[in-house]
C-alpha cells in the first residue's frame, strides 16, 4: 500500500470519531434508522466505530512488516509555528498493535452497548463520549509531538469522567472525582517536564529527539533527570504506578461496563507506552538513575496488587468482583513498569506484549463481571458466591467457562497471553542494562515471581467462589425465634438455585474475539515480537 493511502488511513482513524462524535449529537444521525432515535444513535456508534476498526486492520495490512522500526503513514504539517509545534503522525511496530487494540475495544464497547444501554441519560451523548475517548486514544498512540502528546493524553479525561459521573453506579460522583483530580494533577506536573525538554532542545519532535546525535545532546544528564521524574508522575498515575493508584479501584467499580472495558484495556496504555515513547529514548540517561526506584516501585506494585485481590477473595471486606479486577490491574501493570525499567530489549518487548495481553484478558473479565451484574444484580463476591449465584457452572455453563477461561488468562498460563509478557519482564530484571544494580533486579524479579504465585491463588479461588458456589469457611447455621431456621436453598426455598441465562448471542459477538486472541497470541507471540522488537532496539540504540 502506498504512502499516501497509509496517510489517510491513519489521519482518517484518528479524526472520524471526532466527526462521528459531532454527528451523533444531531436530531438523527444522517443515514441511520432505528425504532426510535435512542436505537438509530447507537446503531450510528456501531457503525463508526466498525469503519475505524476497518481502518486500523487496513493500516496493519498495509504496513511494511519488513521495516517496523521505521515510522510509516507520517504526517507531519506545522500547526503553531510560533511554538514549533506540529501536526506530526507516524505509525511503528511499537504504536501499531495499541492502534488496533483500541479500535477493537471500541467497536466491541459500542456493539456491546447497542444491546445492552446503561442506565443513564440520552444514549446521544454516551455514543459521543465514547467516540471522543476513542479519538484521544487514539491519537495518543499516533501522535508525534511532544505537546500534541500531551493534549490527546487529557483529551480522553473529560469522556471517561461523565461516563463514570453519569452513566456510573453507587458512588460514580466521588469516584469521577477522584479520577479527574489525580489524573489532572499528574498532567500538570508531566506537563512542566515536557516543555522543558522542548526549550531545552528547541523542538518537540520526538523522532528528532529520540536521535543520539540530535536535539538531544542538548539535554544534560541533570535537566533529563528533572524531565523524566516530571514527565513519570503524569504516566505513573495514568499505568497505574502504586502508590499513585488510588483513583483506580473506585472508577472500575463504578465505571459502566464500558467505560471498565476502555479505562482498563487502552487508557491504562497510555502512560506506559509514554515511558516507552517519551522517557526511553529522549531521556534516557534521566531514567537509567531512576530505573532502580522505578523497579521497586514496580515490584512494590506487584505485590500489593495481588496481596489486595487475595485479601478480598478471601474475607470479602468490600468484596465486589469489579473492584478485584482493578486492583489486579495494579499487580499487572507492575510488570509492565518492571520490564521498562530493566532498560533492555527483552524487558521493554516484555512491557508491550503484556500491554496488549493485559488490554485482551482484562476487558474481557470486565465485560463478563458486567454480564454478571445484568443477569444477577450484583457484583458482590458474597452474592456471586452465596445463595443467589452459586455454582455459576451448573446454572449458565458457557457464562462459567468463559469466567474461568479468563481468570486462567490472567494468571499467565502458558500458552495464553497473559504468560510471554510477564515472563520476558523478569527475563529483564534478570538481566538489566549495563550500570543498573543486578542484586536490586534480582530482589524486584523474585518479588514478580512471588506476585505470579498470589495472582494464581486468588483467581483461582474467584473461579472457586462463583463459578463452583461456595464460600471459603463455614457460615453459623441461622437461628429464628424458636430455634434453628428452616434451611434455606439458592433459591431462598431449599430447591436449587434457578438457571441463569447463558451467553446471548450479542455477548458472543462482542467476547469472542477477545478470548480468539488471547489465545492467538499465547501460541504464536512472535507475531507481535516481531513488530515490537526492532523498533525497540532502535529506541535504545539511540534511533541508529
Amino acid at each position: 500500500m502506498n504512502h499516501t493511502a497509509l496517510q489517510l488511513l491513519l489521519a482518517g482513524a484518528v479524526v472520524l470519531p471526532l466527526l462521528g462524535a459531532l454527528a451523533a449529537l444531531l436530531p438523527a444521525p444522517p443515514g441511520l434508522k432505528g425504532k426510535n432515535p435512542d436505537q438509530a444513535v447507537l446503531r450510528h456508534g456501531v457503525t463508526v466505530t466498525g469503519v475505524v476498526l476497518a481502518a486500523t486492520i487496513a493500516l496493519a495490512a498495509g504496513f511494511d512488516h519488513a521495516h517496523p522500526a521505521r515510522m510509516q503513514a507520517t504526517t507531519d504539517l506545522s500547526w503553531i509555528p510560533a511554538l514549533g509545534i506540529r501536526v506530526h503522525l507516524g505509525v511503528d511496530g511499537i504504536s501499531l498493535p495499541l492502534l488496533v487494540l483500541t479500535a477493537l475495544l471500541t467497536f466491541l464497547c459500542a456493539v456491546y452497548s447497542y444491546f445492552n444501554m446503561p442506565t443513564g441519560p440520552s444514549p446521544k451523548a454516551f455514543v459521543a463520549l465514547i467516540l471522543v475517548l476513542e479519538s484521544g486514544t487514539l491519537a495518543t498512540f499516533a501522535v508525534l509531538d511532544l505537546m500534541l502528546f500531551f493534549l490527546a493524553f487529557e483529551m480522553v479525561l473529560i469522556p471517561m469522567y461523565f461516563l463514570i459521573a453519569r452513566w456510573g453506579g453507587a458512588g460514580r460522583q466521588a469516584a469521577a472525582w477522584k479520577f479527574i483530580l489525580y489524573t489532572l494533577l499528574g498532567s500538570v506536573v508531566m506537563l512542566l517536564g515536557l516543555l522543558l525538554i522542548g526549550l531545552k532542545s528547541g523542538t518537540f519532535d520526538m523522532v528528532a529527539l529520540a536521535t543520539d546525535n540530535g536535539p538531544k545532546a542538548q539535554l544534560s544528564h541533570t535537566v533529563q533527570l528533572v524531565a523524566v521524574l516530571a514527565v513519570g508522575i503524569g504516566l505513573a498515575v495514568k499505568s497505574p504506578m502504586w502508590p499513585l493508584h488510588s483513583w483506580l479501584p473506585d472508577a472500575h467499580t463504578a465505571a459502566p461496563t464500558a467505560g471498565s472495558v476502555l479505562l482498563a484495556g487502552v487508557l491504562l496504555k497510555m502512560g506506559t507506552y509514554g515511558f516507552v515513547r517519551i522517557a526511553l529514548p529522549i531521556t534516557p540517561d534521566g531514567l537509567h538513575t531512576l530505573a532502580p526506584y522505578l523497579g521497586a516501585l514496580a515490584a512494590v506494585g506487584i505485590v500489593y496488587g495481588s496481596l489486595a485481590c487475595l485479601a478480598l477473595v478471601r474475607t470479602g471486606a468490600r468484596g465486589d468482583l469489579k473492584r478485584l479486577i482493578a486492583y489486579s490491574s495494579v499487580g499487572h501493570m507492575g510488570f509492565v513498569l518492571l520490564g521498562i525499567a530493566s532498560m533492555t530489549p527483552t524487558g521493554v518487548n516484555g512491557a508491550l506484549f503484556a500491554n496488549i495481553a493485559h488490554g485482551l484478558i482484562t476487558g474481557l473479565l470486565f465485560f463478563l463481571v458486567g454480564g454478571l451484574k445484568d443477569r444477577l444484580g450484583s457484583t458482590d463476591l458474597d452474592t456471586l458466591s452465596g445463595t443467589t449465584g452459586a455454582a455459576l457452572y451448573g446454572r449458565a455453563p458457557r457464562f462459567g467457562g468463559l469466567l474461568a477461561f479468563a481468570a486462567v488468562a490472567s494468571l499467565g498460563l502458558p500458552g495464553l497471553a497473559g504468560f510471554w509478557g510477564e515472563m520476558l519482564a523478569m527475563f529483564g530484571a534478570f538481566h538489566p542494562a549495563a550500570g543498573l544494580s543486578r542484586p536490586a533486579f534480582l530482589t524486584f524479579m523474585a518479588l514478580a515471581g512471588l506476585g505470579t504465585l498470589l495472582t494464581a491463588a486468588y483467581l483461582l479461588l474467584v473461579v472457586r467462589r462463583v463459578c463452583m458456589g461456595g464460600t471459603l469457611k463455614a457460615a453459623a447455621a441461622p437461628t429464628g425465634p424458636t430455634g434453628p431456621a428452616a434451611p434455606t436453598g439458592p433459591d431462598d426455598t431449599g430447591g436449587p438455585a434457578p438457571a441463569l441465562p447463558d451467553l446471548a448471542r450479542y455477548e458472543y459477538a462482542a467476547w469472542s474475539p477477545l478470548a480468539v486472541l488471547t489465545v492467538l497470541a499465547g501460541l504464536w507471540p512472535a507475531a507481535l515480537l516481531g513488530l515490537t522488537d526492532p523498533a525497540v532496539q532502535q529506541l535504545l540504540g539511540g534511533g541508529k
